[in-house]
């Protein structure tokens, strides 16, 4: 079977939807499949010979105004992605609300091809009313209308999925976690001298964009009420935190995956104190190796069966101190899952989050929908 992602960026822009798109590309082909990507062409493309890159010239005049990633394609890129859809037997389309998205989705209905919605996130509740206004109506006038024309949606998070309940879909919705790679993501020996890091005392490390919806501000706030414990930051994007000029907060720029993991394997504990999103992946990774998790209530609850194992706080972007002061509280006291809990945790990540199993069930739908089609 053809199949042809589509998503906003690369994965080497460094956000989770684009990682998650990465990972089922590469499985899609592992598994047979003719398997293209199609994604902005101001990132460098997946380095895989098996998986077809379809790059589109865009413009992307939001994200550093907004901290939304929106690359909007020009002429040649509309060309290329309508291409990419003729030839494909099905398109998964990864969250509606992206001008790639929505062009492949109406294409894909132009040229009577399946098109599998995944989505990953709801409302991101920007810290200005604005943006939060203009939130809510894009998910009115573009998410909802999405979510009725696909074939078939797919909810990576039982939160996403509760968010968007009342929407009606062609066929009811399916719930399906993103995997985990347990080949990298694995328990195993510290190495904080490998990044520099104090060997004593308590490590919390946060991987991510650097923009406001991962609540970046709140981690500011977190790290100036807690001077005696180490923020280790990976990742990049629109915010600086050099500019905080804290010196408990130590800067690792961008890391591969098993660098990931290592650090994960060094920290006492993983703070996301995001907003807005379903199921970030860097969650189901610190599972994974064992790693305490301390996340925003949303991505709590985002797999009932795992909230037993991670700290849901409420995290308001309006409210950073009050926020910031929950987190705190959290992180003074004892963060370390005892040994049973932890093996607990680690035994259910290798069970239910796997990338060849979200791989077939896409393709399994992709030839169902092609058959009726």
């Amino acid at each position: 079977m053809r199949i042809l992602t589509v998503t906003h960026f690369y994965e080497s822009h460094g956000g989770g939807i684009e990682r998650v798109a990465g990972h089922l590309c590469r499985h899609l082909a592992a598994q047979g499949h003719t398997a293209s990507w199609a994604a902005s062409a101001g990132d460098t493309p997946i380095a895989s010979p098996d998986v077809a890159v379809v790059a589109l010239p865009c413009i992307n005049p939001t994200e550093a105004l907004t901290g939304l990633p929106m690359p909007i394609p020009g002429p040649r890129g509309m060309a290329r992605l309508w291409s990419a859809v003729r030839a494909a037997d099905v398109v998964v389309v990864h969250d509606a609300l992206y001008c790639t998205s929505i062009l492949a989705t109406a294409f894909a209905k132009t040229q009577r091809k399946p098109v599998i919605l995944v989505q990953h996130v709801a409302e991101i509740a920007f810290a200005s009313a604005v943006m939060r206004r203009v939130m809510a109506l894009a998910n009115r006038l573009v998410t909802r209308p999405m979510l009725r024309s696909a074939d078939q949606v797919l909810f990576i998070s039982d939160t996403v999925r509760q968010h968007f309940a009342a929407c009606t879909m062609k066929r009811p919705p399916l719930l399906q976690f993103n995997g985990v790679d347990t080949g990298v993501f694995h328990p195993g020996a510290a190495e904080r001298s490998a990044f520099g890091l104090p060997e004593s005392g308590l490590l919390v490390a946060f991987v991510g964009r650097f923009v406001e919806k991962k609540g970046l501000s709140i981690l500011q706030a977190v790290a100036r009420q807690c001077p005696q414990v180490q923020f280790a930051l990976a990742g990049s994007g629109p915010i600086d935190p050099r500019r905080w000029d804290l010196p408990n907060v130590h800067l690792l720029g961008s890391l591969p995956a098993e660098r990931i993991a290592a650090l994960f394997r060094s920290a006492d504990c993983l703070l996301l104190p995001s907003v807005g999103e379903g199921y970030p992946l860097v969650i189901q990774e610190a599972l994974a190796v064992g790693l305490t998790v301390v996340c925003g209530e949303e991505s709590a609850r985002a797999d009932p069966a795992a909230s037993q194992w991670l700290h849901g706080i409420e995290v308001d972007l309006q409210d950073i101190e009050g926020s910031a002061a929950r987190i705190a509280a959290v992180l003074k006291g004892a963060v370390a899952q005892p040994a049973a809990s932890r093996q607990a945790t680690i035994a259910y990540s290798q069970r239910a989050y796997s990338w060849a199993g979200f791989a077939a069930r896409l393709a399994s739908i992709g030839q169902a929908l092609s058959r009726r089609g």
